[in-house]
């Protein structure tokens, strides 16, 4: 596979891609690869990650073909993602009877995202916290260029990565925005020769919100209830 790049995106990835590429290559593949990766990033670099990654299997050959790779296999999976850097909390793998598809979900903490540059599976993802002097924190991530060849189609490759930030953001580039929460999504004719996600923000003092000012907060809630109540029948 001369024109795969294999440099420019990460291992992992890699991997899956080419399960893919595999796939459409030897049984003509009527579906897409589609990637999600969801992380709660902490006002100290710490924080969660969430990834599900799926595809469709048009028979039962193409499934060999993924699990000789190790792609869609739990315990293949949890050793790529082990490292002195991340925890692993949970690894599934199941299929989807309601599309057909086959699904591999990874979650797991991190002590700090620019470490995660140190494994294997993120080697090209470029992670960047960078604090600045005024408090504020710069954050980047790299989304490596994919070269196919073979005339796949471009828009059979999907990728979304969405950060869910504590802190309040002052500027970004992402496509779509609620709350906290940034979303950048691409087909694989969009990525080029590289994309990056950036966002800067203002981290709040805590990491999140602790439980006990929730329960003040519903106790004084019911207490201004419970008097309003007693002071209406009197």
């Amino acid at each position: 596979m001369n024109n795969i790049n294999k440099s420019t995106f990460n291992f992992w990835f890699y991997r899956v891609l080419l399960t893919f590429f595999i796939l459409f290559i030897t049984i003509s593949l009527n579906s897409c690869l589609n990637y999600y990766q969801e992380v709660k990033l902490y006002p100290d670099g710490s924080g969660k990650m969430h990834i599900d990654y799926w595809m469709k299997f048009v028979n039962e050959e193409s499934k060999i073909v993924a699990e000789n790779l190790g792609i869609f296999n739990a315990d293949s999976i949890r050793s790529e993602f082990q490292s002195r850097y991340t925890k692993i909390e949970n690894v599934v793998v199941y299929r989807d009877s309601t599309d057909s598809t086959t699904h591999a979900l990874i979650d797991f903490s991190f002590n700090h995202i620019d470490s995660l540059n140190k494994t294997k599976v993120f080697a090209e993802s470029r992670f960047s916290f960078r604090e600045k002097t005024n408090g504020q924190v710069d954050f980047s991530q790299f989304i490596s260029p994919i070269a196919t060849g073979f005339g796949i189609d471009a828009g059979s490759l999907n990728v979304t990565y969405k950060y869910n930030i504590s802190g309040e953001i002052i500027s970004h580039n992402a496509q779509q925005i609620s709350g906290k929460s940034l979303t950048w999504h691409y087909k694989l004719s969009e990525i080029g020769g590289g994309k990056t996600i950036a966002v800067t923000f203002q981290p709040y003092k805590l990491k999140e919100t602790p439980l006990w000012i929730f329960f003040l907060s519903g106790a004084v809630l019911i207490l201004v209830l419970f008097f309003l109540l007693k002071k209406r029948k009197n």
